[in-house]
């Protein structure tokens, strides 16, 4: 996993819940890349167009609220997104996403930094994300050891079977 990421940011709001991120209506599919084509179908018209691997999602509070459903972070990370950086995400929807090998970053101060199309770079070891564009910064949540551990190894699967690899 990079300890520093830059993309372009899509920007939300407030309670972007699962069903935005990833549509109910497609929950019988279970083709990942298929399932990426949907992501955030249901919170943004343009995003579909103007998505580019690698590139970050920025939100307000309480980033996928709603129902458990792991397809949406599955969604997200299929879909190619380097990163979400949010004021705060849902309990469930966290740890889904960690369990998957996907950064959440909380920053409370995100907001003085999103702008729709422009770069944000996200450094872990420093503790900060930036815009370029602006050179305004606001500092990050620090992610634990165990979730990083998780992080590093892509997922909790592959964490398991390195794990498992060690006690043959």
């Amino acid at each position: 996993m990079q300890k520093r990421m830059t993309g372009n940011m899509h920007v939300f709001g407030n309670n972007i819940d699962t069903d935005q991120i990833y549509p109910g209506q497609y929950l019988d599919i279970t083709d990942h890349e298929q399932m990426a084509a949907h992501c955030l179908e249901g919170a943004s018209e343009r995003f579909a167009r103007e998505f580019q691997k690698g590139d970050i999602i920025v939100a307000g509070t309480n980033f996928g609220c709603g129902s458990s459903r792991e397809n949406a972070a599955i969604a997200l990370k299929v879909r190619g997104v380097a990163c979400v950086v949010a004021r705060s995400f849902a309990r469930i929807f966290f740890r889904n996403a960690i369990n998957l090998g996907l950064p959440l970053i909380v920053c409370p101060g995100i907001e003085a930094l999103a702008a729709q199309g422009e770069p944000l770079t996200v450094d872990l070891e420093q503790g900060k994300a930036v815009s370029p564009a602006t050179g305004r910064e606001a500092e990050i949540e620090p992610i634990s050891e165990y979730a990083m551990k998780i992080l590093e190894m892509g997922g909790m699967k592959n964490l398991m079977l390195s794990l498992d690899e060690k006690a043959d």
